[in-house]
């Protein structure tokens, strides 16, 4: 039940997209009633709306950013079409859209960045790190509350080298807690997602090598795991089968009451929290040059200081530099100055995690720079 009422409350938002832009002022809906941030907030609102497509991952935030937008630029809109992020880079080249959402940024080997800067009028686009969501080891213990784990131990289970909870290197994990003699059950995507992709990106970083599985595909231990369709699925199995585990982005555990493990990088258990995700987002080192945010994704999952919970995945808002209709310039600037200052309430409850100041601070210099 749980999940679906998350489900409504996205549905709400998503309809408040439409509901704000079409009344606007005829129903008194005031900015700052619908986020207070954005009272003090000056945009220069375009006069036609702003088209984005791609990353299904940050769908859930986007319905979030659309209803922030239509109330503070009121008559317009921020339309998002969820189509996957290759169809989103594609679009945004052909120029069928004003922003493309991605999970990765674009591919110099693949042409993107040459198709992108022809698109942009000879003008290089730009990647925005714009939305931000941990990734939870979820699971199912009877009577555990309270489970650490670190990505050697990860690693293993997914590769069937760690078989039941009671395991001895488990153990050694979680002193003075009883851990019953059952079975972990491991759950998987079975579809390609940019969850596995980043999961299997943290595990081959945070342990060295040990993992060698990549992509967008999943690739554990031969014959290990039950593999479901979607997140949802996944959660559902988890939470239907005594011993499951699995990787899940953060809203669904916690809207199915799941349990989340805190993960030990080496300086201790750390809980997977707003403030210890935005620790790593802010430590994260950027790869691409000037306003072009790319982000080092190894020292993110290869961060091991304390407090910092390091499974995290980006997604990314690709934009002109330059190279715009000077009124779907303004609209792209606003619309995205208005998600960065998204509410941070209503992006937790939706699965994600705000912007921490310092890194906003980059990706607002980089928005205002657009033209």
């Amino acid at each position: 039940m749980k999940i679906k009422r998350h489900s409504a409350a996205l549905g709400f938002l998503a309809a408040g997209t439409l509901v704000l832009s079409a009344c606007g002022s005829d129903q008194n809906v005031k900015a700052e009633d619908v986020n207070p941030a954005l009272s003090n907030l000056n945009v220069e609102c375009g006069t036609q709306p702003v088209s984005s497509e791609g990353s299904s991952a940050q769908k859930n935030a986007m319905d979030v950013f659309a209803r922030d937008y239509s109330s503070k630029c009121e008559g317009q809109e921020l339309r998002y079409t969820k189509s996957g992020s290759g169809k989103g880079v594609s679009a945004f080249n052909a120029g069928q859209i004003d922003f493309g959402g991605s999970d990765s940024p674009l591919d110099e080997e693949d042409g993107e960045v040459a198709k992108a800067a022809e698109r942009c009028q000879g003008n290089p686009a730009w990647n925005l790190p714009m939305v931000f969501g941990p990734i939870a080891i979820s699971y199912n213990i009877p009577g555990v509350s309270d489970l650490t784990l670190n990505p050697e131990l990860i690693g293993k289970i997914y590769q069937g080298q760690v078989k039941n909870w009671n395991d001895p290197a488990i153990a050694a994990l979680n002193p003075g807690k009883q851990l019953p003699d059952l079975d972990i059950v491991p759950f998987y995507r079975s579809d390609e997602s940019g969850t596995s992709d980043n999961f299997q990106k943290y595990l081959k970083t945070s342990t060295n090598g040990a993992w060698t599985g990549e992509g967008k595909q999943f690739r554990g231990g031969p014959g290990v795991g039950q593999g479901k369709e979607g997140s949802d699925q996944v959660s559902q199995a988890v939470q239907a089968t005594p011993g499951g585990i699995s990787y899940i982005e953060w809203s669904f555990p916690k809207n199915l009451g799941l349990g989340i493990a805190k993960i030990d990088s080496g300086a201790g258990p750390v809980e997977l929290t707003t403030a210890n995700v935005g620790k790593a987002i802010n430590e994260a080192k950027i790869e691409g040059e000037g306003n072009d945010l790319r982000v080092d994704l190894d020292s993110i999952y290869g961060n091991k200081a304390p407090g910092v919970y390091p499974i995290v995945l980006n997604t990314y808002e690709i934009v002109c530099s330059k190279g715009y209709e000077p009124e779907t310039a303004k609209g792209v600037k606003a619309a995205l100055t208005v998600a960065a200052n998204a509410n941070p309430t209503e992006l937790e409850e939706a699965g994600y995690v705000p912007l921490p100041q310092e890194f906003k601070d980059k990706v607002l210099t980089a928005v205002n720079a657009i033209s």
